[in-house]
């Protein structure tokens, strides 16, 4: 008889023959995985079998992919701040995407070789994580523009340093600032590079509001072209100040104190002060029959000193009173 015997039948069942038209994962059969999860395995098979975590499928904190992800371990462990990332629009579905190793290693031996400082990198990455989807190339022919400008090395590692998002702007935008800079206020190409070095985010930030300041020291608060550029290269903040806040200090000290505008012009830093500040310290030297501003009168302060020195200071030396006669003071006002 041609049929299988009761003992070929069993083995048949216990070890199907495979499909000769399937593809053939295993040469040793015996090697094959059990094929249910509720086959019995032994006790030293059980310890080797090594579980990946899954990654949550859905989350509103990147710390929730921390324990699943090298990438993210490895940017905590550098200082990058997930929170704040987490604020940055799309920052976070990027970090997931990237790969230590490939994708972010590079970045940060570019970023160091700049000069950004080891100690820096965590804050620069979590100001800016999105130089780390940037082309590698695209971020040193923009370094390579600025040395071309005859920026320096600690000059450009400065700037990158307090401007994070400087290296995202393309060597076309960059070029188009300075020349903005330049021609705007009249500078030479030696003061318009000392500008942007001391306040590297005028590379970054909207140029509406630097236009509106300019306009507002020129046509509302009267002052001259020559005293503009003095004002700006001294107190380059005065540029992204409140247009508001720079009308309101101007018209206190010039209406009010009687300041003129040469010397508003010799000391600009005074219009970076809290006007409180400066009213407070006005009115008490008024009551004390101090406030005396003209330098070709006796016991003249300057509004460096009225402004600058801390309370202590401002009272012993300049109000010629103790701290508590001016917090008394305050307190009727």
């Amino acid at each position: 008889s041609n049929l299988p015997s009761p003992v070929e039948q069993e083995q048949a069942k216990a070890k199907p023959l495979p499909d000769l038209n399937a593809e053939i994962l295993y040469e040793d059969w015996d090697d094959v995985p059990p094929s249910s999860a509720l086959e019995e395995i032994s006790e030293e098979e059980a310890v080797q079998i090594i579980a990946e975590p899954l990654l949550p499928l859905q989350s509103s904190t990147l710390r929730d992919y921390v324990d699943h992800s090298e990438t993210l371990a490895k940017l905590v462990h550098l200082g990058v701040d997930l929170s704040q990332v987490e604020k940055h629009q799309k920052a976070g579905q990027l970090l997931l995407t990237l790969d230590f190793e490939k994708d972010i290693k590079k970045i940060l031996l570019f970023l160091k070789d700049v000069g950004v400082e080891d100690n820096q990198l965590g804050t620069f990455l979590t100001k800016n994580p999105y130089i780390l989807a940037e082309d590698l190339e695209a971020l040193e022919t923009r370094v390579a523009y600025l040395k071309s400008k005859k920026f320096g090395k600690a000059e450009i590692a400065q700037m990158v340093s307090r401007a994070p998002y400087l290296l995202l702007f393309s060597v076309e935008r960059l070029d188009n600032r300075l020349g903005f800079f330049k021609n705007e206020l009249g500078f030479s190409v030696k003061k318009t590079k000392d500008l942007v070095i001391r306040l590297p985010r005028l590379l970054t930030g909207k140029l509406e509001p630097v236009k509106e300041n300019l306009q507002v020291c020129q046509i509302e608060l009267g002052f001259q072209r020559n005293e503009i550029q003095e004002i700006v290269f001294k107190t380059p903040k005065i540029l992204t100040a409140s247009s508001n806040k720079l009308k309101q200090t101007f018209d206190y000290l010039h209406n009010i104190m009687g300041i003129p505008h040469h010397m508003l012009t010799r000391f600009p830093q005074v219009f970076n002060s809290r006007l409180l500040r400066i009213k407070e310290r006005h009115m008490f030297l008024t009551f004390l029959g101090r406030a005396q501003y003209d330098p070709a009168q006796p016991s003249y302060i300057s509004l460096d000193q009225l402004v600058s020195l801390p309370d202590e200071v401002f009272c012993t030396e300049i109000a010629k009173a103790s701290i508590q006669d001016f917090e008394k003071f305050l307190k009727t006002l």
